[in-house]
């Protein structure tokens, strides 16, 4: 996976640092299924475990220094304003009434519009201000703590997820994981195979697209994609922190079900195919 030196980068679709306090709850933390489920197995209040460190350190995105692809070479803070410069171009050709939402990048912590986080929380969006929050330094150690290795499509993957979470945000259907509910079949889980879906579709788009800065995507980098979706299966994530398999608690479904649905968004290329609340059929 490479980035086309031309092709220009909409530098004002990332920022650093954090918004104020407000409403809305955070959605798509992965490390933040990590942190419940190891605050469960030990007895412990997860909000101890969530909280910020009251840090807002810029990683190092510097606008200044991102005007084209040729300057993720240079300097690879650049991907993140490239990754979101290619899922712009296609949702806004994809949905009609689009409106972008920007990535906030942060070292440590981060005060949002949904309240404050610290990295372990993961990549997430919040709805409160249409923001998709990273910790560029952290999000390769959680990658490695569950199992993956770290590349460019896996990370484009998370930030597609995340960027998924947006559109349900502005169509109407984020606010259905909101009913408390967990489980296989539950709507929380049924948002997070949407976002999966979405992020596959917008794959295939730039795999077909000669005009996007992204380029180059080849069959290992779609390996990538999969074996990151497999990788924050909830299953799999109980494993991981050494308790057994509970489908009751699952909130974003099963590695299975994730990896059956990234799969299908990239094969259909259609976000008319990733309507996951009209089947039963969610892949387990």
């Amino acid at each position: 996976m490479d980035f086309k030196s031309d092709a220009q980068i909409n530098t004002g679709s990332v920022t650093s640092g954090g918004g104020g306090r407000g409403g809305g709850l955070a959605i798509g933390g992965i490390g933040g299924v990590i942190m419940v489920v190891l605050a469960l197995l030990l007895g412990l209040n997860p909000g101890d475990l969530l909280g910020s460190t009251g840090q807002n350190n810029d990683p190092g995105v510097v606008k200044s220094e991102c005007r084209t692809g040729a300057d993720v070479q240079r300097n690879p803070d650049c991907r993140w304003p490239a990754y979101m410069t290619s899922m712009e171009e296609y949702w806004s050709q994809a949905l009609n009434g689009f409106q972008a939402p920007t990535m906030v990048t942060f070292s440590g912590g981060v005060n949002t519009a949904c309240g404050q986080a610290s990295s372990q929380v993961g990549p997430f969006y919040c709805p409160g201000d249409n923001k998709i929050y990273v910790d560029t330094n952290f999000i390769g150690q959680l990658l490695q703590q569950l199992g993956t290795e770290t590349s460019y499509a896996a990370e484009a993957y998370i930030v597609g997820h995340e960027y998924g979470h947006h559109i349900q945000n502005l169509t109407g259907v984020l606010a259905r994981s909101q009913d408390g509910r967990s489980g296989p079949m539950s709507n929380a889980v049924r948002v997070e195979l949407q976002a999966d879906c979405y992020a596959g579709v917008w794959f295939k788009w730039t795999s077909n697209n000669d005009n996007d800065i992204i380029d180059n995507i080849t069959q290992d980098d779609l390996n990538r994609i999969v074996d990151a979706a497999r990788a924050v299966g909830d299953d799999h994530i109980q494993q991981q922190s050494g308790g057994g398999v509970r489908p009751d608690g699952w909130t974003h479904g099963s590695s299975q079900m994730r990896k059956f649905w990234v799969t299908k968004g990239f094969q259909t290329g259609d976000p008319n195919q990733c309507d996951t609340f009209s089947t039963d059929e969610l892949g387990q």
